[in-house]
């Protein structure tokens, strides 16, 4: 089992709602990647640092040391990151925090909720607000 995170930059600001659809969109093929952006390679290259993608690692150590359950599915534009789900919390926080320094959206598909650099997050109805 995995948990995913993705980030892009953000050309635009979307609802949960539409992040949610680019992010569905993004692992099913069926959407255009977001516009290439510099900011999307820095914090893939700082984030690889830390933690290297699942076939940078010796098969000996994936088990005990890698963070990730499958390889990134990326473009110039966005990053989408499994990671084990035991280390869920960890690499949420992570992603998110690296997201920010970077200027990227970071968008968590198990919350449904979108979070922008400045830390302003799309807001939400309430459960009993139908409109």
């Amino acid at each position: 089992m995995s948990c995913d995170y993705a980030v892009w930059f953000p050309h635009k600001r979307l609802t949960n709602e539409e992040a949610g659809e680019l992010y569905v969109g993004l692992c099913e093929g069926t959407t255009e990647h977001p516009p290439e952006n510099p900011a999307v390679e820095a914090f893939y290259k700082e984030l690889t640092e830390q933690h290297p993608e699942i076939d940078e690692m010796p098969e000996d150590k994936i088990q005990e040391n890698c963070l990730w359950s499958i390889a990134f599915d990326r473009s110039p534009g966005h990053i989408i990151m499994c990671c084990r789900w035991s280390k869920a919390d960890y690499a949420g926080h992570l992603i998110q925090l690296l997201a920010a320094k970077h200027g990227l959206v970071f968008y968590d598909p198990q919350s449904e909720r979108v979070s922008y650099a400045d830390g302003e997050q799309a807001e939400k109805k309430p459960w009993w607000r139908f409109w």
